[in-house]
């Protein structure tokens, strides 16, 4: 589903702004190295990245030599991924539009990628689209899945309602970005608990010592493998 700018998004003044990462995420590449298939060409292994963002995670996976598709709300950020790849001569499928509703066929991916996406979501619509990732995934195709946790310092500087959203956050590098939900064990083995199953389950958590009162920035680190 293809979905036009909208102005007043919080991720496409982000992005309008120039603020996309350059580089990927080491949890990203660790995951791809360690998930893609070797007994085909890398060219043949299809990865999808759901709220890709500018690109940084695709566009080193592209350049490692895989196949590799690219969605996310924000136009800004697609066309700066776009120009990024056209800049590298690297070729990636990067569209406009919603994790919720995947305009790719069933059983399409062998590797999907959420980093710090679906967690701008409620818990309903995150069950939504994890639902919809396992669709387009191949039958034992990996996701790796990195929302939020429940403790993070972020979660208590705003107001949470029914659907695990915390709005008004005032704290943190997220504030204007608009309402974030912070998962707890439970919520992460609902969302994956029909079609999947979780090969690792990690909680990370940092707490800075230099901060008054102590900062825990801590988030998920979960693999599940499509049944």
């Amino acid at each position: 589903m293809t979905m036009p700018a909208i102005k007043d998004d919080p991720w496409e003044r982000y992005y309008g702004a120039g603020r996309g990462q350059r580089y990927p995420w080491d949890s990203v590449v660790a995951f791809v190295f360690r998930n893609a298939t070797r007994n085909r060409p890398r060219s043949d292994v299809r990865i999808l990245e759901v709220g890709c963002g500018s690109g940084s995670n695709l566009w080193f996976a592209a350049r490692e030599g895989f196949s590799v598709t690219g969605i996310d709300c924000s136009a800004s950020a697609i066309a700066a991924a776009r120009q990024r790849f056209e800049a590298d001569r690297l070729a990636g499928d990067l569209r406009v539009g919603s994790f919720l509703e995947l305009p790719f066929p069933d059983a399409t991916f062998d590797l999907a990628i959420d980093r710090g996406a679906i967690t701008c979501v409620g818990l309903t619509d995150g069950r939504r689209a994890i639902d919809e990732i396992n669709r387009v995934l191949r039958v034992g195709g990996s996701f790796l899945f990195t929302p939020f946790a429940w403790n993070h310092f972020y979660a208590a500087s705003g107001t949470r309602d029914a659907d695990g959203l915390v709005h008004g956050i005032s704290r943190g590098d997220v504030v204007g970005l608009g309402p974030i939900c912070f998962y707890r064990r439970e919520d992460i083995e609902r969302a994956l608990q029909s079609g999947w199953s979780i090969r690792s389950l990690i909680h990370l958590e940092q707490r800075d010592y230099a901060a008054d009162p102590h900062d825990i920035d801590a988030e998920w680190r979960v693999i599940a493998t499509r049944k």
